[in-house]
């Protein structure tokens, strides 16, 4: 579950859109809306900024530090960053896709590896779940190992 995002992603044009251009907005502050949910995610992930999330290259952290990240950021006027829980990160995925699997119109340079999510695992409290956008499946692994980072914030 590995990759840094620079493979060419791959969708299917058979397959309908899980996360069409439609259902997301470009508020032109490196924030993206998605209308379906109302939620307002950072375009980039963390360590990457820039026209096409080009500057930089994507930061990864454990789960404890992740948290912590969170919620000392502040992005575009707000202090009110937070690790999406789970069905949050997941619902980012677009199915006909991979390598990365999400709308790379609106997340550019994603990488297609593993996200934190903000939620712990119950049966296992050392584990927490995790989205992987290389191919879009929802997984569990220890907190103590590092993988990248998207913020959301509830919308307005």
């Amino acid at each position: 579950m590995s990759g840094t995002g620079h493979a060419a992603q791959t969708c299917r044009d058979d397959i309908r859109a899980t996360a069409p251009d439609s259902r997301y907005q470009d508020n032109g502050n490196g924030t993206v809306t998605d209308r379906a949910t109302g939620l307002i995610w950072k375009q980039c992930a963390e360590g990457r900024s820039g026209a096409g999330c080009a500057t930089g290259s994507a930061q990864t952290f454990t789960w404890q530090a992740a948290l912590q990240h969170a919620e000392a950021a502040v992005f575009a006027g707000s202090s009110l960053w937070r690790l999406p829980n789970k069905n949050e990160l997941a619902s980012l995925v677009e199915r006909r896709c991979y390598d990365p699997a999400i709308n790379a119109t609106f997340f550019p340079n994603t990488p297609s590896s593993v996200l934190w999510s903000s939620s712990p695992y119950a049966d296992f409290s050392d584990n927490a779940w995790i989205v992987g956008f290389g191919g879009g499946g929802v997984y569990y692994y220890l907190k103590d190992l590092t993988f990248y980072v998207r913020l959301v914030r509830a919308g307005q």
